[in-house]
């Protein structure tokens, strides 16, 4: 079971850190100015998409799975304009995912499968990193589609890579 928790936990992070290389990606490509700029009063600008970002991550994987108190304000995710500039965004970020990933690889067996309530929602652990890992990739997705449409370009996240090779049997 030790290996399977091992493995889980390197998966996770595996692919939140593959999320943040994209985001990472997506700010060198963007102004100052179009990190607030939203698609239409429906949607969110990337700023406020990282912001969200930070405190649903900070509220499932540092509060709950790391066992500390939940001081989210989740309308002033969405309800911010500006006061960030890219750099302070990434760097919120990125610290915010490295408390995670620590809240993550610090957690005993026990922990993941004890179940809490997060957000008004019923899960255990295993539940909590799911939903961060796969909240994050979504969300990230938003941001590339956003900067897509701002930029008419391709973001090259996969350059250098043949997404064309076949499994090999086995």
């Amino acid at each position: 079971m030790e290996t399977l928790h091992k493995e889980f936990i390197e998966q996770a992070i595996f692919r939140m850190d593959k999320s943040s290389r994209m985001v990472k990606i997506v700010l060198d490509s963007i102004t100052e100015e179009e990190i607030w700029q939203r698609p239409n009063k429906a949607s969110n600008s990337i700023g406020n998409l990282i912001l969200h970002l930070c405190g649903n991550i900070t509220q499932y994987a540092i509060s709950s799975l790391g066992e500390m108190e939940d001081t989210r304000e989740r309308d002033k995710e969405f309800s911010t304009e500006s006061g960030f500039n890219k750099q302070e965004l990434l760097d919120k970020l990125m610290e915010t995912i490295e408390n995670a990933k620590q809240a993550m690889v610090t957690a005993s067996l026990e922990l993941l499968m004890r179940e809490r309530e997060v957000q008004g929602f019923k899960m255990t652990g295993v539940g909590i990193i799911i939903h961060v890992v796969e909240h994050y990739s979504y969300h990230v997705g938003q941001i590339a589609f956003w900067t897509k449409q701002l930029k008419n370009k391709d973001l090259g996240f996969y350059d250098g890579i043949d997404l064309k090779t076949k499994n090999k049997a086995g």
